[in-house]
């Protein structure tokens, strides 16, 4: 009886887009159509035109709807655990909607509540001393990661299923022999199936240590005063 009620609630753009985020996140944004839509919202494609005039609008729409699931800045702390709370936050909500990275980096500018959240961090490193100049180079260094996202190296495709133990190992050692530091490097962590760094590391932690790593390093930066400006070989060696 509620289901049947809220089918028949009147369609505003907020239930539109809360939808399309909630079926993206069964089906995938690939696959998600207006007619996908429509028919689990209860009603004909042409009423959603009302609310997206086509699906890239939806589209950013989804963007914004997810972006703001991100936590709120904190006023008053320091500026590195208020990055990193901020970043930490926005990870979590890109991992509880999978598909919300790619469709950042699809977008042809970035949606309203992107700029949104990139101009709250960029304050974060301004408030706390950081020049326009290095905020600008920081800003690069971070890229998606900022959002709580990032491509990693060493991606690789699942093995199968029945792989036979003898087939892996032997192309293991064809591995170790041909690329040696990467086989080792490879067989030095502990792995998790489930990882997108290879089989293998932890990306909680991968992504937690580069992103401790940046900001120790824009610390030490913003403490020397750091400027684009100062010729290379000027600059004091750390």
């Amino acid at each position: 009886m509620a289901e049947s009620t809220l089918r028949r609630a009147p369609l505003s753009r907020e239930r539109v887009l809360h939808a399309a985020v909630a079926l993206a996140d069964v089906i995938g944004i690939e696959a998600l159509s207006m007619r996908k839509l429509a028919q689990d919202l209860g009603v004909v494609p042409m009423a959603l035109y009302k609310h997206v005039a086509n699906r890239d609008e939806l589209v950013d729409g989804m963007v914004d709807t997810v972006v703001a699931e991100i936590d709120a800045p904190e006023h008053g702390t320091a500026w590195q655990p208020a990055v990193r709370r901020r970043v930490l936050s926005a990870r979590r909500t890109m991992l509880r909607h999978p598909w919300v990275s790619r469709a950042i980096e699809t977008r042809q500018a970035p949606t309203p509540a992107v700029l949104a959240y990139l101009d709250s961090v960029i304050g974060m490193f301004r408030a706390g001393g950081f020049s326009a100049d290095l905020t600008h180079h920081v800003m690069h260094a971070m890229g998606s990661r900022v959002l709580g996202f990032t491509q990693e190296l060493f991606t690789q495709p699942e093995p199968a299923d029945h792989a036979d133990p003898a087939v892996l190992a032997a192309a293991a050692r064809e591995l170790a022999a041909a690329y040696p530091y990467v086989a080792e490097m490879a067989l030095a962590a502990a792995h998790e199936d489930a990882s997108i760094v290879g089989s293998g590391c932890d990306d909680q932690f991968e992504f937690e240590f580069a992103l401790d790593l940046l900001l120790d390093g824009f610390e030490r930066l913003h403490e020397r005063g750091w400027s684009s400006l100062t010729p290379r070989g000027s600059r004091p060696a750390r």
